[in-house]
């Protein structure tokens, strides 16, 4: 894993007349119903600690009313909190001065939001390029930046285009556009999916991860779909009342659920299409096999693989071709078994 880009500690929201009043009160552990009824104040955030690893995916994904959206919001101080900090690159943006946080949103962070954000009697262009004109760009430049990135999200063509000319799924590719242009390392994404059909959603996701195999941009995502946060996520942190319920990679967050919260989320997930061989071999071991798997290779696909040898074992190979360690048939079909209830040492599976 990357060193963090960004770092969340201690963080805490309430929302209300006078958080700082309550503060202690949530500190010592009242929860987000009795701060509600006792002193009429709504409890966001409760001690967030998250390690946002640099050049990477980090979703981040609960139900409504989780508090992940307040928690994107305060990265680039949409929103601020009531206790805790926010450092980027080894800075409190806290501490931020006025000019300084502008100077922040304006070069080094972009959100793309779930309701597309465009200005409407802007061309396609025209909204592209609006944050390297914020940014004082010169104009033949802005132009130039912006095209590019309407290529490369597949839009070419469209520039003299409006939003109402576009389809869901066409404004939202301007959104994200948009959002590379200004090279910002850090992109934050809230729900940026959400709104559009399944079919375009997915379409998109695959946007999503084709460019960053290139640019290796610092993205959190926010948002309440498992399967996408499985499908973009280096890691994963899952919000419940405002808390990190378990955070960690989409593989260990599927062996390994903390508590049935988390199993109610992965339960319904078919494991054979997410968890790969790395996750469940033997580290260090080869073994009397011709055959050889790729560390990352879903266990669907291994399975066919193994069953087709006599040993019914291989060895796992890492990207460059070495030998990492091995893993059998009864490995895989463990891997794949569901756990039935997730009370930490004593999960069960079948």
């Amino acid at each position: 894993m990357s060193e963090a880009k960004i770092r969340i500690e201690n963080l805490y929201k309430i929302f209300g007349p006078n958080p700082q009043s309550v503060l202690g009160d949530v500190q010592h552990g009242m929860s987000k119903q009795e701060l509600l009824e006792k002193h009429s104040h709504v409890l966001g955030l409760k001690d967030i600690n998250i390690n946002v690893p640099e050049r990477e995916i980090s979703v981040i994904m609960g139900l409504s009313g989780s508090g992940k959206s307040t928690l994107i919001r305060h990265i680039n101080r949409l929103i601020e909190p009531t206790s805790g900090r926010i450092v980027i690159d080894d800075q409190d943006i806290l501490g931020m001065s006025k000019d300084e946080l502008i100077e922040f949103r304006r070069f080094r962070a972009s959100m793309v939001f779930q309701k597309f954000g465009l200005h409407v009697h802007k061309t396609v262009a025209s909204n592209v390029a609006y944050g390297l004109t914020i940014q004082g760009t010169p104009e033949a430049e802005s132009k130039e930046r912006s095209k590019k990135w309407l290529d490369r999200v597949g839009l070419s063509g469209f520039e003299d285009h409006y939003p109402s000319q576009l389809s869901g799924g066409m404004q939202q590719r301007v959104g994200l556009a948009r959002a590379l242009a200004t090279d910002a390392q850090i992109l934050l994404m809230d729900e940026a999916f959400s709104a559009l059909d399944p079919l375009i959603r997915t379409d998109m996701q695959g946007v999503l991860l084709s460019l960053q195999e290139e640019l290796h941009k610092t993205i959190v995502f926010i948002t309440h779909d498992l399967d996408e946060a499985l499908r973009i996520g280096d890691t994963i942190a899952i919000l419940r009342d405002g808390a990190v319920i378990q955070q960690g990679t989409p593989q260990e967050i599927i062996l390994h659920p903390v508590d049935d919260y988390i199993y109610d989320f992965i339960k319904d997930i078919n494991r054979s299409r997410v968890i790969q061989t790395k996750s469940v071999m033997t580290p260090g071991e080869a073994v009397d096999s011709s055959l050889t798997l790729s560390h990352d290779l879903v266990l669907e696909e291994a399975i066919q693989l193994v069953t087709a040898t006599e040993s019914m074992q291989g060895n796992v190979v890492d990207e460059n071709g070495e030998v990492i360690g091995s893993v059998s048939l009864e490995q895989i079909v463990d891997g794949i078994a569901r756990p039935v209830a997730a009370s930490g040492d004593d999960v069960q599976y079948r």
